[in-house]
């Protein structure tokens, strides 16, 4: 019989990258939250034992949480997420209570209506500068009114601290219950390749090249003009691939086993590039900025910049590829971004794309995570059960058929 686990629940879930770096540090994600349909049903493909609730955290109560996920009056051990970060205020005399930060409210109103243990809320590292700290300052104000004691002083984090080939700055507040154990951050385990200022005593973390040499080249497939997924031939991978691929051990991951798709590269779909802005892409040497798209090409020995999603209805520029004259696919994406090759996101690139660009590394999510287990005394155990993925119709869904999807389940 497999050992219990502790339990988490994640608000603004998107696809799930903090899902997966909490699960992998050995906690069950027992609901999430995705008020965005095409993201929620890649959610629930990835974690098909996890309730997935598909609104708008703002109607969303404990309550419902609970009988979603059906835990009943079981120990929520962790609430975590992030809000969206676009169009904060600091109109009025109390910036939280301004509609504008209303998911910040929100968040904490549920962690207090599921009675959490510990809190782990992550989001841009501009709310510590300039006038956002003074909001900052408020909802730190605000988890200590509710009974929570923070990490202090808070801290920023970055993914390439902890082996995660991307150059990503997250804040993250971490909070106990009062008179709990209090977490501590995690220290920094690597070096960024690269790096202008190296961390002195670390080994270099991996690079571009070792997140990309082993995929094959998405432009040798006809198929990935219409489709995401292709069978392939993978070539020898790094170290760091060969453990997103499955083929190697990592004795940090608590994760349900997954299938892996051998012989298969999913989330893949073509750019379709004109040549002439092949030509440009082709000519601007890795590690500097193609001059009129402003794309950055990858350089292969050092880490990826920033991914990111963009706003509203438009999505930012993927980076281009270290080698070949084009943007890199969501799978490329996915792998600069510590995502198993196991993991699938919505087929086509612009969602794929927003999914990964919006979602926390799941190695920088895990470590965060491992800190709250520790504080909690609990000893992660590696189940044994594999996990088959989801219905695999969930990633090709649009969001009128994923709203139906969700109305129905």
């Amino acid at each position: 019989m497999e050992a219990i686990r502790p339990l988490a629940v994640d608000l603004f879930a998107g696809v799930g990258g903090m899902s997966l770096g909490f699960e992998q540090a050995g906690f069950d994600i027992a609901c999430a939250v995705e008020h965005i349909p095409v993201h929620a049903a890649a959610h629930k493909y990835n974690f098909p034992d996890t309730a997935v609730i598909c609104g708008d955290v703002r109607e969303v109560t404990g309550a419902a949480i609970r009988a979603s996920s059906r835990i009943g009056d079981r120990r929520v051990s962790v609430v975590f997420g992030g809000s969206p970060c676009q169009g904060f205020s600091m109109i009025g005399k109390r910036a939280i209570d301004d509609p504008r930060n209303e998911l910040v409210r929100h968040f904490i109103r549920l962690v207090v209506e599921l009675d959490a243990d510990y809190f782990v809320f992550e989001n841009v590292r501009g709310l510590t500068i300039g006038k956002y700290k003074a909001f900052l300052e408020e909802v730190i104000e605000c988890f200590s009114e509710c009974g929570y004691d923070l990490i202090s002083p808070y801290q920023v984090l970055n993914a390439n601290w902890f082996g995660v080939p991307q150059d990503r700055w997250r804040l993250f507040l971490v909070g106990a219950r009062r008179g709990l154990k209090v977490p501590s951050y995690p220290v920094p385990v690597t070096s960024p390749a690269l790096a202008r200022k190296p961390l002195a005593g670390l080994p270099v973390g991996p690079t571009v090249a070792d997140a990309l040499f082993d995929l094959p080249d998405a432009e040798e497939f006809e198929a990935l003009n219409s489709t995401d997924k292709v069978e392939a031939t993978l070539g020898e991978p790094s170290a760091y691939s060969a453990v997103l691929r499955g083929l190697v051990d990592d004795p940090t991951d608590f994760a349900h086993p997954r299938e892996f798709p051998n012989g298969v590269m999913t989330s893949s779909m073509r750019s379709d590039h004109n040549d002439l802005s092949r030509s440009r892409f082709a000519a601007t040497t890795p590690g500097t900025v193609e001059p009129v798209s402003r794309f950055l090409r990858l350089n292969p020995d050092g880490v990826c910049n920033t991914l990111r999603a963009g706003t509203g209805s438009f999505t930012a520029a993927r980076p281009i590829h270290p080698v070949h004259a084009r943007c890199i696919t969501v799978r490329e994406m996915a792998r600069l971004h510590s995502y198993p090759d196991w993991f699938r996101f919505n087929w086509t690139k612009w969602s794929g794309a927003r999914e990964v660009g919006n979602s926390v590394p799941p190695m920088l999510a895990r470590v965060v995570a491992s800190s709250v287990i520790k504080a909690m005394g609990h000893v992660p155990t590696r189940p044994e059960t594999i996990v088959s993925p989801g219905d695999e119709t969930l990633l090709y869904m649009d969001d009128r058929s994923a709203t139906k999807y969700f109305e129905k389940a």
